[in-house]
């Protein structure tokens, strides 16, 4: 039984292996980074304050999704973009706020600094695809 070169292509003519590769590296960096900084702390997550538990519990999914990435790069692409939102989001809508009025805590500039990093996931990003793909095509029908 022969194999189509369609069944095997699973990654878009417009994405060039190098980018594909370099995705992989974003998703690399999410995967090992959050499993240096948040796995130690799982077996202690029951006795942690609610949403710091929460948090620790949804990093700890994307941290295993990220690797996921690795495998399946373009159709983790949602996840590239959930991490870039929420660091932006957080970076806009909490540290700016607090650094522009002065009340940046040690606590805020720890998590500012780590939330930095997501230019390096906005660099991966294959934002042309991302257009293409998730804005200005077709969506998914309804019935």
């Amino acid at each position: 039984m022969s194999v189509t070169t369609e069944a095997v292509r699973t990654v878009p003519a417009e994405l060039s292996l190098a980018r594909v590769h370099l995705m992989r590296a974003g998703y690399l960096l999410m995967g090992v980074g959050l499993v240096l900084v948040k796995w130690p702390l799982l077996p202690d997550a029951h006795a942690l304050p609610l949403y710091e538990g929460v948090t620790l519990c949804l990093l700890t999914a994307m941290s295993l999704l990220a690797f996921l990435g690795l495998r399946y790069p373009v159709r983790l692409v949602p996840l590239l973009l959930l991490e870039s939102a929420w660091k932006l989001l957080w970076l806009a809508l909490v540290a700016v706020p607090r650094a522009a009025t002065g009340t940046l805590d040690a606590a805020t500039s720890d998590v500012a600094a780590n939330c930095a990093l997501v230019v390096v996931i906005l660099a991966v990003t294959p934002w042309r695809y991302v257009w293409r793909t998730y804005v200005r095509a077709a969506g998914d029908r309804w019935r």
